[in-house]
């Protein structure tokens, strides 16, 4: 064997294994923490504006109909529709969801910017929670890593069935809000 292939082998072989008790030090387990409430409530924040459009708080309400649907190729689509406002006037041309299929009309808002428009009514809502569902529901068991971390032995029971709750009602919300947005 050559030494380069035989380094390459080494570089690719596990290291020691931890042994039972070793955790990061408390900076990796702050930025770990800090990480995973990141990616998780970035999706909660990120959703407020689609929300808002959903339940009609911004935005115009009107007719969404959808007029074409261009495949983009690996299964993502550019919907076009053609939006008309309750308040009537001409239809504006928009973008449209890439669920959406060409001949749907749906119940929907214009964003403010005039350049999209969304579900509205209850679909609308429970489409616009499928991410902050995703996030909240990766949130279930970080009490319970941060209570390993400070070494807390008391109520890790129940700090793992709060996991399991929480990420099963995330979970739940993922697949409703997935099952409206394509419904």
């Amino acid at each position: 064997m050559s030494d380069s292939f035989g380094d390459l082998v080494g570089a690719l072989q596990p290291g020691p294994t931890p042994r039972p008790g070793n955790l990061p030090g408390r900076a990796a387990q702050v930025l770990l923490v800090g990480c995973w409430l990141l990616v998780c409530l970035l999706p909660v924040f990120l959703a407020v504006e689609d929300l808002k459009l959903a339940t009609g708080r911004i935005g115009t309400p009107g007719t969404l109909t959808v007029v074409s649907c261009e495949a983009l190729g690996k299964g993502r689509y550019d919907c076009r529709g053609e939006f008309t406002p309750d308040a009537g006037g001409a239809a504006i041309p928009v973008d449209a969801s890439p669920d959406s299929e060409a001949g749907d009309v749906v119940r929907a808002q214009l964003t403010p910017e005039g350049d999209r428009a969304v579900k509205a009514g209850t679909a609308g809502v429970i489409a616009a929670l499928t991410l902050p569902s995703l996030g909240i529901g990766g949130l279930g068991f970080l009490p319970y890593v941060v209570m390993y971390f400070l070494g807390v032995r008391r109520g890790r029971g129940a700090a793992v069935l709060f996991g399991w709750v929480l990420t099963a009602a995330g979970t739940a919300g993922t697949v409703a809000g997935m099952v409206a947005a394509y419904s």
